[in-house]
C-alpha cells in the first residue's frame, strides 16, 4: 500500500483508528499486515536481529517526540527537516525507515534520491496540525485573497509541519518553507518581497500556514510587529471570516491551525509552576500560544530546548512546554537538573505515538523478507514545487538549514 500526494484532498472524515482508508488524509488510515503483539517479550531482540540482518541497507530515523522504545533503534535523532536531510545524505541506504509522522516522511521522500524508498511504520501516524490545512482549503483561500485584491502583495510562508501538497502550493506561489528555528528569517524575507522590508510600513503581506501561533509569535516577538497587524483566516468560513478591509489592512494572515500538544499549555500552568517551584525557569516551544510564550524565560525549537538545558548548570530547575516523551528523556539525560513537564495533564503527541515497537519490528522484518511496507511516495509534480519552496528556504541568508 502506497501513500501518495498526487490527488486533491477530500474533506476530513472521522474514521476509527485502524478501520477505513483515506490515503489523502494525514490521519485515519489503516495499517495493513499482521503486527507482533505489544506484549511479545522478544520484540527488542527481534528488532535488533532484523536491523543487524539489513545492515547498511536500512537507515532508521527517530524524531525527538518518539517513544524511548523506538528511539533505541534510531540511527539518528532530531527534528523533521534535520532527519530528512540525514536521509538524503545516506544514498547508500535504499530503505529509509522514518519513525515520525506522515509529512516528515513526505519531506524525506522529496529530498532523497529515486533509488531510495521512505517507509512509515504506521500510515496512521499523521499530524493534526498538518490536517488543519487541506490543499483544497488553501487554494480556495488564495482565491479569496485574489478577490480581496491582496494576493499580488502576499507571499505564502509554510511551516515544515505541513503536507507536501501545501509545500508545493507555496513553491508555485513564490513562497518559502520555514522551521521553528528560521521562521524570523523566512518572514523577514517574505515581507520584503512585496514591500519596503520594514514592519511598520509597506505593502508586503504573508499568508502563514498552518500554525497561527508560530507565525504570530515570530512576527510580534522577533520582528517587532504589532498584534493589530495579524488576522486569523478560518477556512471553514466565507472569506476566512474576515472582511476585505481586514485582509487589506493585515500584514500577517495567519491560518487557523495549531499543534494539538503545544496549544494545550496555558498561562495558568506557567503561573502554577512559578508558585510551586521557586527559582524555576520556563522554556517553551514557539508553537505555544502567544500569552504563554510571553511569560516564558526561554523560547525555542526542539533543538534549542535540548541545547539550552544541556548547557545549563547543575541545579537548574526547568519546566518545559513541549511534547512529553522528550521532556521525560531530558529529565533522564540531565539528572543534575530538575526537569519537569509544564502541564499537569498527560500531553503526548498521540499521532507520533502510533509508531511503536511492534510497527517498527513489522517494518524491519518485512524488509528482511524483501517486502517493502508502507512506502511513502510523493507525486513528481508535487515534489518538484515542494522542492522549489524548500530550496528557497535554503537560499535564505544565515543558517537557515537548521531545525
Amino acid at each position: 500500500m502506497t501513500a501518495t500526494s498526487s490527488e486533491p484532498r477530500t474533506p476530513l472524515s472521522l474514521l476509527v483508528l485502524g478501520h477505513g482508508t483515506d490515503l489523502r488524509s494525514e490521519r485515519g488510515v489503516e495499517c495493513p499486515g499482521d503486527l507482533p503483539a505489544p506484549s511479545d517479550p522478544s520484540l527488542v531482540e527481534r528488532a535488533r536481529a532484523a536491523k543487524a540482518a539489513l545492515g547498511e541497507k536500512v537507515f532508521v530515523l527517530g524524531h525527538h517526540y518518539q517513544r524511548d522504545e523506538v528511539i533505541e533503534f534510531a540511527d539518528v535523532t532530531g527534528d523533521s527537516f534535520k532527519l530528512a536531510k540525514e536521509a538524503a545524505a545516506r544514498p547508500e541506504a535504499p530503505w529509509i525507515v522514518f519513525c515520525g509522522v506522515h509529512f516528515m516522511a513526505e519531506s524525506a521522500d522529496i529530498l532523497t534520491s529515486d533509488d531510495q524508498t521512505v517507509i512509515l511504520p504506521d500510515l496512521a501516524a499523521g499530524c493534526s496540525m498538518a490536517d488543519m490545512a487541506a490543499i483544497n482549503q488553501v487554494e480556495d483561500a488564495w482565491d479569496d485573497l485574489v478577490e480581496a485584491g491582496v494576493a499580488e502583495d502576499t507571499i505564502p510562508v509554510t511551516y515544515m509541519n505541513s503536507s507536501a501538497a501545501i509545500k508545493a502550493f507555496t513553491g508555485r506561489h513564490g513562497g518559502t518553507i520555514c522551521t521553528s528555528s528560521n521562521a524570523k528569517t523566512a518572514l523577514a524575507w517574505a515581507l520584503e518581497q512585496r514591500g519596503d522590508g520594514r514592519i511598520e510600513r509597506g505593502t508586503g503581506k504573508v499568508l502563514f500556514l498552518p500554525d497561527q501561533h508560530l507565525g504570530r509569535n515570530t512576527y510580534v516577538r522577533e520582528l517587532g510587529g504589532s498584534l493589530d497587524d495579524c488576522v486569523v483566516f478560518d477556512p471553514h468560513r466565507p472569506m476566512g471570516g474576515l472582511t476585505v478591509q481586514q485582509l487589506q489592512d493585515a500584514r500577517m494572515i495567519l491560518w487557523r491551525g495549531h499543534c494539538s500538544v503545544h496549544g494545550r499549555f496555558t498561562v495558568d500552568a506557567v503561573e502554577t509552576a512559578r508558585r510551586e517551584i521557586p527559582g524555576v525557569k520556563v522554556i517553551v516551544h514557539p508553537e505555544c500560544r502567544y500569552e504563554v510564550v510571553e511569560l516564558a524565560d526561554e523560547v525555542g525549537s526542539t533543538e534549542k530546548i535540548i541545547k539550552t538545558i544541556a548547557a545549563a548548570p547543575a541545579g537548574t530547575k526547568w519546566v518545559v512546554g513541549t511534547e512529553l516523551n522528550l521532556v521525560k528523556r531530558l529529565a533522564q539525560q540531565f539528572p543534575d537538573q530538575q526537569v519537569s513537564f509544564l502541564e499537569k495533564n498527560v500531553c503526548y503527541c498521540s499521532t507520533m505515538n502510533r509508531i511503536d515497537l511492534p510497527h517498527l519490528v513489522w517494518a524491519l522484518e518485512s524488509l528482511v523478507d524483501d517486502r517493502v511496507v508502507n512506502p511513502i511516495k510523493v507525486d513528481d509534480q508535487v515534489a518538484h514545487y515542494a522542492r522549489v519552496a524548500l530550496d528557497q528556504m535554503l537560499a535564505l541568508p544565515g543558517e537557515t538549514h537548521k531545525d
